[in-house]
């Protein structure tokens, strides 16, 4: 019984270690922090409300909000809740989006572009936090809607949600990867686009 607890206790521990290696890798990025009051008896009680995105530069990317009445504990919050809310995203290369996409939450609205090579993080605020903690190196974003950056990211996340693989499209259709690039070689994935944009 005794061994059996020590054994277990053992595994906890390298999960612990394991978990503190990969938030060690993590890219944390503060997206806004607002000062934000709560009415009550004796007059106002300010607090802090932040919003922050985590990644791992490799694909995954999480958000998370947080309030307290200190700055640090508020962005603590913050990231814990954006470490469990992390999503992974394919990325072809390993630097842009497979293909366009769309998303939308609340007034914001959001496209994605997947970018040749060299074009940079096209996007503003909160979107590129999100791009750069993702690992993504070429994409254009623009946001049509509102420019309060909670929604902003809400927005994205669905857009990224959204995002599916070549290979996972394949595998649902039961096709080959090649037969689904083959029907959509447009100049922005060809060599046409190579030449065009360089």
């Amino acid at each position: 019984m005794a061994r059996g607890d020590r054994g277990d206790r053992g595994g906890q521990r390298d999960r612990d270690r394991e978990r503190d290696r990969e938030d060690a890798e993590l890219v944390e990025k503060l997206v806004s922090i607002n000062r934000v009051a709560k009415v009550v008896k004796g007059g106002r009680r300010f607090g802090f409300a932040a919003l922050v995105v985590v990644g791992d530069g490799k694909g995954r990317v999480g958000s998370g909000s947080g309030k307290a009445r200190e700055v640090p504990e508020a962005i603590r919050k913050a990231t814990d809740q954006a470490k469990r809310t992390m999503i992974r995203v394919p990325l072809r290369e390993a630097r842009t989006l497979h293909h366009d996409v769309h998303g939308h939450f609340g007034a914001g609205r959001v496209i994605l572009r997947a970018a040749p090579s060299g074009t940079g993080i096209i996007a503003g605020g909160p979107m590129r936090a999100i791009f750069e903690a993702l690992g993504v190196q070429d994409v254009v974003a623009k946001s049509l809607g509102t420019s309060n950056p909670h929604n902003m990211i809400k927005a994205t996340f669905e857009a990224l949600r959204n995002c599916v693989s070549p290979r996972l499209v394949a595998s649902r259709r039961g096709r080959r990867v090649s037969d689904i690039l083959g029907r959509r070689e447009t100049p922005e994935y060809g060599r046409e686009g190579a030449a065009h944009h360089g």
